[in-house]
């Protein structure tokens, strides 16, 4: 006899061992004080005799219980039932609690026995259950099994004297399971805690049990129902066609073999509830008539499928995976909106026909094929064509299906019947390190014979640990193949053996099968062999030559107009001898629309039409006289004796030499602008067509939005205007900028701040020695500006050397001004102002130039009220800004600009 703690008790405990002890020590009482059962050795029992006993199990029963089958909560040991229950039950044994229980949130009960036996199971502790006797007797069929809820005289079983019936069989349940109908997660066996439906059965279980469950997704199913197989096929007594099961609906469904039967059960609903498609004999349909059909081929389709042309995931049958309900088939392109095979590693989405259809040709099951018919190329088509259309293409091979007899199922999966046959493994002496394997195009690898990107769509030979592609037609090539090339004056010869190159015709690096020229030592991709020799880029005014190699006299760096890269002239590029011009051969094909090829090489290139004639000269040949074709007058070559106070008609920035102007009338030009052509191409712009140089009239630039009456380029089909300020600042080449000591160079793609406003840019002006950059609005601000603030002009300033914080603030709108920003400066005054306060909101509109009126029978003239605002006709407010004035000065028309500005833009 053992003395132990009390548990709670006032007095002292005695461990019985045995039987004899357990009598001689009764006084009356024989209950344990925590479960209330009736006490049997072994059992602690209070030492003054109080009639305190406690079972063993009992006594040694943990206050806090992680129990496997609940694992969200923990079971807490409570004295007696909460208050808020009027009647307590086990959740295991379904008899009162009144006594000490174990309890969850969850509004689950257990007696202490219950919860530790269940315990137990998921332990796999089976030695504790020894003194559980197993029974095989008979017992009535409303005694059933706690787990599967069959009958406990179907097997033999377990039954405590708690009352929890488990069968032999159902303690050895699987804790975990993964079932087709729940992908996301493992389900857990678990207590039945809320009154879910099974979603096989879609029945809700009253009585208490173990259900395998997912409880984040709410997901439930019965353990007998987790157990059938997919497609559960039952005979009928009174049906001649056996009845099937189908996982995911609740009522029975019947075979039918013949379109006779199928017509006589429809009832409206004719698709089939996996494909989307229309059903037809043999197929399933719901007993109950309530439109579900099933194909049979989709009904045995395999929820998931080791498919051969995909080795390394398998593709798992899912409803459609996005949230808009669609899906694209990689095998035909087309939507889709049921079921999908679907592969989330490598994002493939697949028809369950077309997955099935290539899974028969991969096994070579060609009499699954039978039912779809070969088409000859010259059999006529519905629509009496004579022959396919060279658009339709193999889905193996990638040539016309009208080359072969092929087959053309109901989906759009076109495959020649050659391409049947094709083996599924293949040793390539460009890749003998392993096989390659007919797959899926899983990946967008380039071929390493061909170097094309392959389509997502169709069949390749690849070897995926090494990500190695070749397409199928490459493949097949005869290792001594010849090709001729209209860029080259020696043929091309393949050579399978793949090495590292650098390739002679576009300068990239590689790790690929190329093709050599013997007699010239030249080396290059399969692609590279058909470049184009000369083409016409809108990213330069005159043609480019290919050249395989280019000599260069001194020892200049020549950088690719493009990426501003160095071109390595020891390799392929594309040059112009007239202007020194060079492009990377990737960087000038990048966009197809921007270049056209010249097929004709004699062609004689048509020169680019200049804006001037040439007049006068000096000794040193640059024109002092010329004419431009958008003004009346000859223009001189600068400098100008009434000073650089005005600004170039052609841009609007402030005139700086060299420039020319006109003796008669106010009128200047940057050599610059004057020397641009009529008509000019610009990368940036979409159309093919160059764009045509225009002046004086009122425009909103497609580039920087800015609205300006100066000179523009516009597009004659879109209509779309340029202004010069955009044309010549993104003209390709290095770009020289007051305000920085190097050049500066235009990025397409360049994500920072620039140095001049802060503001964060995509695009912009960089410098390759440091980290300035400076994006398309600042880099076009004018050097000087006027503002009626000073009397003085203001020059644009790129740094504050003041140091007294209260003098950051600008002199027009008073408000606080970041000295780390650019603004406009008077070093006499020592007048300071933000960019936007000193050049307004129109700053590129050319003052006293005449505007026709749209409205107004008289020409209009821009202006710039300084001290007298008139009234506007058209708000009636003065005009304080930028205005249009009749030009006669008996009309006392005025109208801000604001508020015509609109009508004058979708007229221009």
């Amino acid at each position: 006899m053992e003395e132990s703690n009390n548990y709670g008790h006032q007095h002292p405990l005695l461990l019985i061992l045995n039987q004899d002890q357990m009598i001689h020590n009764q006084s009356g009482a024989t209950h344990c004080s925590r479960c209330g059962e009736e006490v049997s050795a072994p059992c602690f029992c209070c030492v003054e005799h109080c009639g305190f006993y406690l079972h063993k199990v009992c006594a040694d029963a943990p206050l806090e219980l992680n129990h496997p089958f609940h694992p969200h909560h923990p079971l807490v040991l409570l004295q007696k039932p909460p208050s808020f229950y009027t009647l307590c039950f086990c959740h295991v044994c379904d008899k009162t609690c009144t006594k000490f229980i174990y309890h969850c949130s969850c509004e689950l009960v257990f007696h202490i026995k219950c919860a530790l036996f269940t315990f137990n199971i998921a332990e796999n502790n089976l030695k504790e259950l020894d003194h559980v006797a197993l029974q095989d007797e008979e017992l009535e069929d409303y005694s059933k099994c706690f787990g599967c809820r069959e009958p406990l005289a179907k097997y033999t079983h377990f039954s405590p004297d708690c009352g929890f019936n488990l069968h032999d069989k159902c303690a050895e349940l699987p804790f975990k399971l993964n079932l087709e109908c729940h992908r996301e997660h493992p389900l857990v066996l678990q207590f039945y805690s809320k009154p879910l439906s099974c979603k096989i059965c879609c029945q809700i279980r009253r009585q208490r049990g173990f259900v395998y469950g997912c409880s984040p997704c709410n997901f439930v199913v019965h353990i007998e129902c987790a157990s059938q197989s997919p497609l559960q096929v039952i005979k009928s007594t009174n049906h001649e066609h056996p009845f099937t099961l189908f996982n995911g609906h609740q009522h029975p469904l019947f075979l039918m073999l013949n379109q006779e039967q199928l017509m006589d059960n429809q009832r409206g609903v004719t698709d089939c509830w996996r494909c989307g498609e229309k059903v037809s004999a043999p197929c399933f349909c719901c007993a109950e008539h309530c439109g579900f059909y099933l194909h049979k081929v989709c009904a045995k389709a395999p929820l998931e499928l080791n498919h051969p042309f995909h080795l390394n995931h398998p593709l798992l049958m899912e409803n459609a995976p996005y949230s808009s309900g669609m899906y694209i088939c990689n095998f035909c392109n087309k939507s889709g909106h049921k079921s999908v095979y679907r592969c989330s590693s490598c994002e493939l989405d697949f028809h369950i026909k077309c997955a099935l259809f290539t899974f028969n040709i991969a096994e070579n099951n060609l009499k699954e094929l039978q039912h779809v018919a070969l088409q000859h190329p010259l059999t006529p088509t519905e629509k009496g064509d004579e022959k396919l259309k060279d658009v339709s293409k193999c889905f193996g091979c990638r040539e016309p299906l009208a080359n072969y007899t092929h087959f053309s199922p109901c989906r759009g999966f076109n495959l020649h019947e050659k391409c049947t046959e094709i083996p599924f493994k293949l040793n390539h002496v460009c890749h003998r390190k392993h096989p390659l394997v007919l797959q899926f195009n899983s990946e967008r690898l380039s071929c390493k014979i061909c170097c094309q990107v392959t389509r997502r769509r169709g069949f390749v030979y690849g070897c995926s640990p090494c990500k190695f592609v070749v397409h199928i037609e490459c493949a097949s090539q005869s290792p001594l193949q010849v090709i001729k090339s209209t860029n080259h004056e020696h043929p091309f010869t393949l050579s399978l053996r793949q090495v590292p190159l650098t390739c002679d015709g576009c300068g990239t690096e590689g790790n690929h099968v190329a093709y050599t020229c013997g007699t010239c030592n030249i080396t290059i991709h399969k692609n590279c062999i058909s470049l184009p020799r000369i083409i016409k880029s809108k990213w330069h005014d005159h043609r480019l030559l290919h050249t395989y190699f280019h000599h260069i006299e001194d020892f200049r760096v020549l950088n690719c107009l493009r990426c501003h890269d160095e071109v390595n002239t020891e390799h392929g590029s594309y040059y112009c001898s007239k202007c020194n011009g060079i492009f990377h051969v990737k960087c000038v094909m990048k966009d197809k629309d921007s270049y056209e090829i010249v097929e004709n090489e004699d062609e004689i290139e048509m020169p680019i039409e200049s804006s001037i004639i040439i007049i006068e000269s000096n000794d040193a040949g640059e024109a002092t006289k010329i004419n431009h074709f958008k003004q009346m007058h000859n223009l001189m070559l600068g400098p100008f004796v009434g000073g650089y106070e005005n600004s170039c008609d052609g841009c609007m920035l402030p005139i700086s030499d060299p420039f020319y102007y006109c003796s008669e009338c106010a009128f200047f030009l940057h050599k610059a602008c004057a020397e641009l052509p009529k008509m000019k191409n610009v990368w940036y712009h979409d159309c093919k067509e160059p764009l045509a140089l225009i002046s004086d009239k009122a425009f909103q630039c497609g580039r920087c939005y800015c609205i300006s009456n100066a000179f523009a380029y516009e597009c004659c089909r879109c209509e779309e205007k340029i202004c010069l300020r955009c044309v010549i600042a993104l003209t390709p080449g290095a770009r020289s900028c007051l305000k920085h000591e190097h050049p500066l160079f235009y990025y397409t793609k360049h994500n920072g701040k620039c140095n001049a406003c802060g503001e964060t840019t995509e695009a912009a002006f960089c410098c390759k020695d440091c980290n300035f950059v400076l994006d398309l609005d600042c880099f076009s601000l004018p050097i000087t500006a006027r503002h009626k603030c000073d009397e003085h002009l203001l020059s644009l300033t790129d740094h504050d050397d003041n140091s007294y914080s209260e003098h950051h603030h600008c002199d027009i709108c008073e408000k606080h001004r970041d000295p780390n920003r650019w603004f406009y400066n008077c070093a006499t005054c020592d007048t300071s102002a933000h960019v936007y306060c000193v050049l307004g909101e129109y700053p590129f509109i050319k003052l006293r130039s005449i505007q026709e009126g749209n409205d107004h029978p008289h020409p209009l003239t821009f202006v710039k009220k300084k001290y007298y605002y008139p009234d506007c006709d058209k708000c009636g407010k003065p005009c304080e800004g930028v205005a249009l004035e009749c030009s006669k000065s008996e009309c006392k028309y005025i109208v801000h600009w604001d508020c015509v500005e609109d009508t004058y833009l979708r007229g221009c």
